[in-house]
Protein backbone atom coordinates (compact mmCIF):
# COMPACT_ATOMS: atom_id res chain seq x y z
CA UNK A 1 0.00 0.00 0.00
CA UNK A 2 1.35 3.43 -0.94
CA UNK A 3 1.75 6.01 1.79
CA UNK A 4 -0.88 8.79 1.90
CA UNK A 5 0.14 11.98 0.09
CA UNK A 6 -0.84 14.85 2.39
CA UNK A 7 1.25 17.49 0.60
CA UNK A 8 -1.55 18.62 -1.69
CA UNK A 9 -4.40 17.90 0.72
CA UNK A 10 -5.43 21.58 1.11
CA UNK A 11 -6.00 22.06 -2.61
CA UNK A 12 -7.88 18.77 -2.90
CA UNK A 13 -10.09 19.57 0.10
CA UNK A 14 -10.87 23.05 -1.25
CA UNK A 15 -11.89 21.53 -4.59
CA UNK A 16 -14.37 19.26 -2.83
CA UNK A 17 -15.84 22.14 -0.82
CA UNK A 18 -16.07 24.40 -3.86
CA UNK A 19 -17.88 21.74 -5.88
CA UNK A 20 -20.40 20.97 -3.10
CA UNK A 21 -21.24 24.66 -2.83
CA UNK A 22 -21.36 25.25 -6.58
CA UNK A 23 -23.85 22.44 -7.20
CA UNK A 24 -25.85 23.53 -4.12
CA UNK A 25 -25.46 20.34 -2.13
CA UNK A 26 -24.31 22.46 0.82
CA UNK A 27 -25.08 25.95 2.04
CA UNK A 28 -21.99 26.39 4.21
CA UNK A 29 -19.17 24.46 5.87
CA UNK A 30 -16.17 24.71 8.16
CA UNK A 31 -13.47 22.09 7.55
CA UNK A 32 -10.36 21.62 9.69
CA UNK A 33 -7.62 19.09 8.95
CA UNK A 34 -4.88 18.48 11.53
CA UNK A 35 -1.89 16.17 11.34
CA UNK A 36 0.35 15.53 14.30
CA UNK A 37 -1.45 18.25 16.20
CA UNK A 38 -0.81 20.94 13.57
CA UNK A 39 -3.65 22.29 11.45
CA UNK A 40 -2.60 21.73 7.85
CA UNK A 41 -5.79 23.15 6.38
CA UNK A 42 -8.66 25.30 7.59
CA UNK A 43 -11.56 26.65 5.56
CA UNK A 44 -14.83 28.40 6.24
CA UNK A 45 -16.90 28.54 3.05
CA UNK A 46 -20.39 29.30 1.81
CA UNK A 47 -23.00 30.94 3.99
CA UNK A 48 -23.92 30.72 7.64
CA UNK A 49 -27.22 32.32 6.66
CA UNK A 50 -28.03 32.15 2.97
CA UNK A 51 -31.04 34.45 3.20
CA UNK A 52 -29.06 37.32 4.72
CA UNK A 53 -25.95 36.44 2.69
CA UNK A 54 -23.95 36.09 5.91
CA UNK A 55 -20.64 34.38 5.11
CA UNK A 56 -19.65 31.28 7.02
CA UNK A 57 -16.96 32.02 9.59
CA UNK A 58 -14.53 29.62 11.21
CA UNK A 59 -15.92 30.30 14.68
CA UNK A 60 -19.53 29.70 13.62
CA UNK A 61 -21.52 27.77 16.20
CA UNK A 62 -23.35 24.69 14.92
CA UNK A 63 -26.05 22.52 16.41
CA UNK A 64 -23.87 19.43 16.89
CA UNK A 65 -26.52 16.67 17.02
CA UNK A 66 -24.70 13.34 17.47
CA UNK A 67 -21.29 14.98 17.69
CA UNK A 68 -22.57 15.37 21.27
CA UNK A 69 -22.24 11.63 21.91
CA UNK A 70 -18.46 11.29 22.27
CA UNK A 71 -18.38 14.39 24.51
CA UNK A 72 -20.97 12.96 26.91
CA UNK A 73 -19.29 9.55 26.68
CA UNK A 74 -16.00 11.11 27.77
CA UNK A 75 -17.73 12.71 30.76
CA UNK A 76 -19.16 9.31 31.73
CA UNK A 77 -15.75 7.67 31.40
CA UNK A 78 -14.28 10.32 33.72
CA UNK A 79 -16.79 9.16 36.32
CA UNK A 80 -15.78 5.54 35.64
CA UNK A 81 -12.15 6.50 36.29
CA UNK A 82 -13.20 8.16 39.54
CA UNK A 83 -14.92 4.94 40.65
CA UNK A 84 -18.34 6.60 40.69
CA UNK A 85 -19.85 4.84 37.67
CA UNK A 86 -19.82 1.09 36.98
CA UNK A 87 -20.01 0.12 33.30
CA UNK A 88 -21.75 -3.13 34.13
CA UNK A 89 -24.26 -1.77 36.61
CA UNK A 90 -27.94 -1.77 35.66
CA UNK A 91 -29.68 1.41 34.55
CA UNK A 92 -32.26 0.86 37.29
CA UNK A 93 -29.64 1.59 39.97
CA UNK A 94 -30.16 5.27 39.11
CA UNK A 95 -33.39 5.25 37.10
CA UNK A 96 -35.56 2.65 38.87
CA UNK A 97 -38.63 3.46 36.77
CA UNK A 98 -36.85 3.02 33.42
CA UNK A 99 -37.65 -0.64 32.67
CA UNK A 100 -38.59 -1.07 28.97
CA UNK A 101 -39.90 -4.50 28.03
CA UNK A 102 -39.40 -6.94 25.20
CA UNK A 103 -42.38 -7.89 23.06
CA UNK A 104 -42.99 -10.90 25.31
CA UNK A 105 -43.41 -8.60 28.31
CA UNK A 106 -40.17 -9.46 30.08
CA UNK A 107 -38.09 -6.54 31.34
CA UNK A 108 -34.40 -7.37 30.86
CA UNK A 109 -31.40 -5.82 32.61
CA UNK A 110 -29.87 -2.93 30.66
CA UNK A 111 -26.38 -1.81 31.71
CA UNK A 112 -24.27 1.31 31.16
CA UNK A 113 -22.17 -0.72 28.71
CA UNK A 114 -25.28 -1.50 26.68
CA UNK A 115 -26.17 2.20 26.49
CA UNK A 116 -22.66 3.24 25.43
CA UNK A 117 -22.41 0.61 22.71
CA UNK A 118 -26.00 0.89 21.40
CA UNK A 119 -26.63 -2.75 22.31
CA UNK A 120 -29.49 -1.97 24.71
CA UNK A 121 -32.36 -2.80 22.36
CA UNK A 122 -33.50 0.84 22.39
CA UNK A 123 -33.92 2.68 19.11
CA UNK A 124 -34.29 6.11 17.50
CA UNK A 125 -37.55 7.51 16.17
CA UNK A 126 -35.93 8.68 12.93
CA UNK A 127 -34.98 5.07 12.15
CA UNK A 128 -38.36 3.62 13.07
CA UNK A 129 -41.48 3.17 10.89
CA UNK A 130 -43.79 6.18 10.87
CA UNK A 131 -46.58 4.03 12.33
CA UNK A 132 -44.33 2.44 14.97
CA UNK A 133 -44.42 2.90 18.76
CA UNK A 134 -41.75 5.64 18.86
CA UNK A 135 -44.00 7.86 16.77
CA UNK A 136 -47.22 6.82 18.48
CA UNK A 137 -45.63 7.63 21.86
CA UNK A 138 -44.14 10.88 20.52
CA UNK A 139 -40.61 9.97 21.64
CA UNK A 140 -38.15 12.79 20.98
CA UNK A 141 -34.81 12.07 19.32
CA UNK A 142 -33.28 15.04 21.13
CA UNK A 143 -33.52 17.10 17.93
CA UNK A 144 -37.13 18.25 18.22
CA UNK A 145 -39.87 19.17 20.72
CA UNK A 146 -38.36 22.30 22.34
CA UNK A 147 -39.13 22.55 26.05
CA UNK A 148 -39.65 18.81 26.57
CA UNK A 149 -38.30 17.49 29.89
CA UNK A 150 -36.03 14.48 30.18
CA UNK A 151 -38.41 12.81 32.62
CA UNK A 152 -41.24 13.05 30.09
CA UNK A 153 -39.15 11.68 27.24
CA UNK A 154 -37.72 8.80 29.30
CA UNK A 155 -41.27 7.88 30.28
CA UNK A 156 -42.26 7.72 26.60
CA UNK A 157 -39.11 5.84 25.62
CA UNK A 158 -39.54 3.34 28.44
CA UNK A 159 -43.04 2.53 27.20
CA UNK A 160 -41.76 1.51 23.74
CA UNK A 161 -40.80 -2.16 23.31
CA UNK A 162 -37.15 -3.14 23.04
CA UNK A 163 -36.06 -4.38 19.62
CA UNK A 164 -33.98 -7.20 21.13
CA UNK A 165 -32.58 -8.41 24.44
CA UNK A 166 -29.72 -6.18 25.64
CA UNK A 167 -26.41 -7.44 24.28
CA UNK A 168 -28.05 -9.48 21.50
CA UNK A 169 -27.66 -6.94 18.69
CA UNK A 170 -26.67 -3.43 17.65
CA UNK A 171 -29.13 -0.61 16.97
CA UNK A 172 -28.34 3.08 16.97
CA UNK A 173 -30.35 4.52 19.82
CA UNK A 174 -31.31 7.07 22.44
CA UNK A 175 -29.06 5.26 24.90
CA UNK A 176 -26.93 8.36 25.45
CA UNK A 177 -30.01 10.35 26.43
CA UNK A 178 -30.72 7.70 29.05
CA UNK A 179 -27.07 7.87 30.14
CA UNK A 180 -27.43 11.64 30.51
CA UNK A 181 -30.28 11.07 32.95
CA UNK A 182 -28.13 8.61 34.89
CA UNK A 183 -25.25 11.07 35.14
CA UNK A 184 -27.60 13.77 36.41
CA UNK A 185 -28.99 11.44 39.07
CA UNK A 186 -25.50 10.26 40.04
CA UNK A 187 -24.03 13.75 40.36
CA UNK A 188 -27.22 15.52 41.50
CA UNK A 189 -26.62 18.32 39.01
CA UNK A 190 -27.34 19.08 35.37
CA UNK A 191 -25.68 17.21 32.52
CA UNK A 192 -24.50 20.56 31.20
CA UNK A 193 -22.59 21.23 34.43
CA UNK A 194 -21.12 17.72 34.43
CA UNK A 195 -19.88 17.93 30.85
CA UNK A 196 -18.48 21.41 31.44
CA UNK A 197 -16.62 20.28 34.55
CA UNK A 198 -15.31 16.98 33.21
CA UNK A 199 -14.62 17.75 29.54
CA UNK A 200 -15.09 21.17 28.00
CA UNK A 201 -13.63 23.44 30.69
CA UNK A 202 -10.39 21.44 31.09
CA UNK A 203 -9.98 21.56 27.29
CA UNK A 204 -10.85 25.26 27.03
CA UNK A 205 -13.82 24.66 24.72
CA UNK A 206 -15.77 27.81 25.54
CA UNK A 207 -18.52 27.50 22.91
CA UNK A 208 -19.26 23.79 23.32
CA UNK A 209 -22.33 23.57 25.54
CA UNK A 210 -26.02 22.69 25.68
CA UNK A 211 -26.83 26.36 25.18
CA UNK A 212 -25.59 29.05 22.78
CA UNK A 213 -23.78 31.98 24.35
CA UNK A 214 -23.47 34.04 21.16
CA UNK A 215 -26.53 33.53 18.98
CA UNK A 216 -25.10 35.91 16.35
CA UNK A 217 -22.62 33.17 15.46
CA UNK A 218 -25.19 30.35 15.33
CA UNK A 219 -25.38 28.95 11.80
CA UNK A 220 -28.81 28.57 10.24
CA UNK A 221 -29.89 24.99 9.53
CA UNK A 222 -30.87 23.72 6.08
CA UNK A 223 -32.36 20.51 4.72
CA UNK A 224 -31.63 18.63 1.49
CA UNK A 225 -33.94 19.52 -1.38
CA UNK A 226 -33.78 19.97 -5.15
CA UNK A 227 -32.76 22.28 -6.69
CA UNK A 228 -31.21 23.64 -3.47
CA UNK A 229 -31.45 23.11 0.29
CA UNK A 230 -34.33 24.73 2.17
CA UNK A 231 -34.07 26.60 5.45
CA UNK A 232 -35.27 24.52 8.37
CA UNK A 233 -38.07 25.61 10.66
CA UNK A 234 -39.46 23.77 13.67
CA UNK A 235 -41.16 20.63 12.41
CA UNK A 236 -39.08 20.27 9.24
CA UNK A 237 -39.05 16.62 8.16
CA UNK A 238 -35.98 15.30 6.34
CA UNK A 239 -35.93 11.84 4.70
CA UNK A 240 -33.09 9.49 5.66
CA UNK A 241 -32.51 5.75 5.21
CA UNK A 242 -36.11 5.16 4.15
CA UNK A 243 -37.47 6.96 7.22
CA UNK A 244 -37.85 10.59 8.30
CA UNK A 245 -36.17 12.76 10.94
CA UNK A 246 -37.94 15.68 12.58
CA UNK A 247 -35.96 18.82 13.46
CA UNK A 248 -36.67 21.87 15.61
CA UNK A 249 -33.77 24.34 15.20
CA UNK A 250 -35.18 26.51 18.01
CA UNK A 251 -34.60 23.70 20.53
CA UNK A 252 -31.05 24.79 21.35
CA UNK A 253 -32.36 28.29 22.24
CA UNK A 254 -35.09 27.04 24.61
CA UNK A 255 -33.66 26.72 28.13
CA UNK A 256 -36.47 24.33 29.07
CA UNK A 257 -35.28 21.70 26.56
CA UNK A 258 -33.69 18.73 28.29
CA UNK A 259 -29.93 18.37 27.69
CA UNK A 260 -29.94 15.48 25.22
CA UNK A 261 -26.85 13.35 25.84
CA UNK A 262 -27.06 12.09 22.29
CA UNK A 263 -27.85 15.22 20.31
CA UNK A 264 -28.20 18.34 22.45
CA UNK A 265 -24.95 20.29 22.26
CA UNK A 266 -23.72 23.17 20.14
CA UNK A 267 -20.17 24.21 19.37
CA UNK A 268 -17.59 25.25 16.81
CA UNK A 269 -15.40 23.18 14.52
CA UNK A 270 -12.45 24.30 16.62
CA UNK A 271 -14.15 22.95 19.73
CA UNK A 272 -14.69 19.58 18.09
CA UNK A 273 -11.09 19.47 16.88
CA UNK A 274 -9.83 20.34 20.36
CA UNK A 275 -11.69 17.38 21.81
CA UNK A 276 -10.60 14.99 19.04
CA UNK A 277 -6.98 16.03 19.42
CA UNK A 278 -7.11 15.23 23.13
CA UNK A 279 -8.37 11.76 22.27
CA UNK A 280 -5.73 11.30 19.55
CA UNK A 281 -2.95 12.25 21.97
CA UNK A 282 -4.15 9.69 24.52
CA UNK A 283 -6.79 11.56 26.54
CA UNK A 284 -4.92 14.14 28.62
CA UNK A 285 -5.99 16.27 30.40
CA UNK A 286 -9.44 14.67 30.63
CA UNK A 287 -8.88 10.91 30.37
CA UNK A 288 -6.26 8.27 31.13
CA UNK A 289 -4.71 6.58 28.06
CA UNK A 290 -6.05 3.20 29.23
CA UNK A 291 -9.57 4.67 29.22
CA UNK A 292 -9.12 5.95 25.67
CA UNK A 293 -8.01 2.48 24.58
CA UNK A 294 -11.15 1.01 26.14
CA UNK A 295 -13.25 3.57 24.29
CA UNK A 296 -11.39 2.86 21.02
CA UNK A 297 -11.84 -0.92 21.21
CA UNK A 298 -14.50 -2.57 19.06
CA UNK A 299 -17.11 -3.81 21.55
CA UNK A 300 -19.74 -4.98 19.06
CA UNK A 301 -17.95 -6.70 16.13
CA UNK A 302 -17.83 -5.84 12.46
CA UNK A 303 -21.08 -7.70 11.81
CA UNK A 304 -22.80 -4.60 13.18
CA UNK A 305 -21.57 -2.62 10.12
CA UNK A 306 -22.04 0.62 12.04
CA UNK A 307 -20.60 2.69 9.16
CA UNK A 308 -20.80 -0.09 6.60
CA UNK A 309 -18.74 -3.31 6.22
CA UNK A 310 -15.63 -3.43 8.39
CA UNK A 311 -16.89 -1.00 11.04
CA UNK A 312 -17.63 -1.92 14.65
CA UNK A 313 -18.36 0.35 17.59
CA UNK A 314 -16.55 1.42 20.74
CA UNK A 315 -17.68 3.94 23.34
CA UNK A 316 -18.77 7.13 21.58
CA UNK A 317 -17.87 6.30 17.98
CA UNK A 318 -17.53 3.74 15.23
CA UNK A 319 -14.23 1.85 15.08
CA UNK A 320 -12.64 0.72 11.81
CA UNK A 321 -11.79 -2.89 12.59
CA UNK A 322 -11.21 -4.15 9.03
CA UNK A 323 -10.51 -1.70 6.18
CA UNK A 324 -10.45 -4.46 3.53
CA UNK A 325 -14.18 -4.40 2.61
CA UNK A 326 -14.58 -0.64 3.00
CA UNK A 327 -12.50 0.94 0.24
CA UNK A 328 -11.38 3.55 2.75
CA UNK A 329 -7.80 4.87 2.89
CA UNK A 330 -8.12 5.20 6.67
CA UNK A 331 -5.94 2.99 8.86
CA UNK A 332 -7.29 0.26 11.13
CA UNK A 333 -8.40 1.68 14.44
CA UNK A 334 -9.76 4.88 12.92
CA UNK A 335 -12.57 6.42 15.00
CA UNK A 336 -15.45 8.11 13.19
CA UNK A 337 -18.99 9.42 13.50
CA UNK A 338 -21.20 12.33 12.47
CA UNK A 339 -24.17 14.49 13.34
CA UNK A 340 -27.63 14.81 11.83
CA UNK A 341 -27.46 18.56 11.21
CA UNK A 342 -24.77 17.82 8.62
CA UNK A 343 -21.48 16.89 10.29
CA UNK A 344 -18.69 14.33 10.02
CA UNK A 345 -15.38 13.76 11.77
CA UNK A 346 -12.70 11.11 12.13
CA UNK A 347 -9.48 10.38 14.01
CA UNK A 348 -6.91 8.25 12.16
CA UNK A 349 -4.49 7.67 15.01
CA UNK A 350 -2.03 5.67 12.92
CA UNK A 351 -1.57 8.60 10.53
CA UNK A 352 -1.87 11.28 13.21
CA UNK A 353 -4.95 12.77 11.55
CA UNK A 354 -8.00 14.57 12.90
CA UNK A 355 -10.55 15.80 10.37
CA UNK A 356 -13.64 17.86 11.24
CA UNK A 357 -16.26 18.83 8.65
CA UNK A 358 -19.21 20.73 10.10
CA UNK A 359 -21.89 21.90 7.67
CA UNK A 360 -25.32 23.45 8.03
CA UNK A 361 -27.00 21.06 5.57
CA UNK A 362 -28.74 17.83 6.58
CA UNK A 363 -28.17 15.15 5.61
CA UNK A 364 -25.63 15.84 2.87
CA UNK A 365 -22.96 16.88 5.34
CA UNK A 366 -23.40 13.69 7.38
CA UNK A 367 -24.35 10.87 5.03
CA UNK A 368 -24.23 12.32 1.52
CA UNK A 369 -21.25 12.32 -0.81
CA UNK A 370 -19.50 15.17 1.00
CA UNK A 371 -17.93 13.28 3.95
CA UNK A 372 -16.49 10.59 1.67
CA UNK A 373 -15.18 13.17 -0.77
CA UNK A 374 -13.49 15.12 2.05
CA UNK A 375 -11.96 11.93 3.43
CA UNK A 376 -10.56 10.90 0.05
CA UNK A 377 -9.27 14.42 -0.62
CA UNK A 378 -7.33 14.40 2.64
CA UNK A 379 -5.52 11.17 1.76
CA UNK A 380 -4.99 11.91 -1.93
Amino acid sequence: MSLPDFSNAPARVDAVIDKALAVKRLVGAVVLVARGGEIIHRRAAGHSNRETRTPMREDAIFRLASVTKPIVTAAAMRLVEEGRLDLHAPVTRWLPDFRPALLDGTRPRITIHHLLTHMSGLGYGFLEPSDGPYHRLNVSDGLDQPGLSLQANLSRLGAAPLAFAPGAGWRYSLGLDVLGGILERLENRSLADIVRDKVTAPLGLVDMDFTVRDSARLAEAYADRNPEPVRMTDGTQVPIFGATASFAPSRILDARSYPSGGAGMAGTAGDVLGFLEAIRRGGAPILDPRTVETMAADHVGVQAETQGPGWGFGYGWAVLADPAPTGTPQAPGTLQWGGAYGHSWFIDRANGLCVVALTNTAFEGMSGAFPTEIRNAVYG
